[in-house]
């Protein structure tokens, strides 16, 4: 980031993947992050090794409300504020990745639960204080599969896009701007044990463009792009990192 001031990230899903892979960067540019994660021991191991005095671990499940506040809180009493919101925390293994009648009424609430409520959540707890800094930013990670997905996981992940242009223009006044990246499959040790290789072959070699795996350092230089001032005239959007899929004109 550019400017020297040190800054706090509040990252639901920080323990692991992209999460931790954000935290790293942002602590290695001298700000503080708040590992705020449905796994407490996960998120206290990150922290241990992020160093006490610029990680925080804190319980989060974005789908409760009142656990979210209580993170936040844990967040202000601890650092003082909040500069920064990454929604990074959501479902997305393969079970997700079926046609929208194949699954239950119950589950299709629990993956909205978390992709798009807990987005709405994690904002409306972080608004204040993302006020109160005078350049607040929240960033969303959304996917590839929201542009051209047509199963469960895809459409949850369209509606991330949706978000991030409704909570853009709700919190501009605020001075808080809001935006998306829309990762291809990343190299996190969830989504390589999941994915089956020869979907992941197939996607990488007929795809892609860019024909290799993705990294989950392929997306820091965007993320430190979009929390930083240097955006400061970007707000409602979404980018691709996804090695040239899918193309728009």
């Amino acid at each position: 980031m550019t400017d020297d001031r040190s800054r706090v990230a509040f990252i639901t899903g920080g323990a692991r993947g992209i999460g931790r892979t954000f935290a790293d960067a942002l602590v290695a540019d001298g700000h503080r992050v708040v590992l705020a994660d449905a796994s407490v021991p996960d998120a206290e191991i990150a922290a241990a090794e992020l160093g006490a005095d610029r990680a925080l671990a804190a319980y989060c499940d974005v789908a409760d409300e009142d656990s979210v506040r209580a993170a936040v809180d844990a967040t202000v009493d601890r650092f003082g504020g909040i500069d920064i919101l990454i929604n990074n925390a959501g479902r997305h293994l393969m079970s997700w990745s079926r046609p929208v009648t194949d699954v239950t009424t119950e589950a299709w609430r629990d993956i909205l639960d978390v992709n798009v409520l807990g987005i709405v959540n994690c904002a409306r707890a972080c608004r204040p204080h993302l006020r109160a800094a005078g350049d607040g930013a929240i960033l969303s990670v959304s996917s590839v599969s929201g542009f051209t997905s047509t199963d469960v996981y895809g459409v949850t992940k369209l509606a991330v896009r949706g978000l991030t242009v409704a909570l853009a223009k709700a919190f501009a006044d605020d001075g808080i701007r809001v935006n998306c990246l829309a990762p291809g499959p990343m190299d996190t040790a969830a989504a390589l044990a999941d994915l089956p290789d020869e979907l992941l072959t197939e996607f990488i070699e007929n795809k892609q463009l860019i024909r290799r795996q993705g990294r989950t350092a392929d997306l820091v230089g965007a993320m430190r792009f979009f929390c930083s001032p240097e955006s400061s005239f970007v707000t409602g959007e979404t980018l691709i990192v996804g090695g040239g899929f899918p193309l728009r004109v």
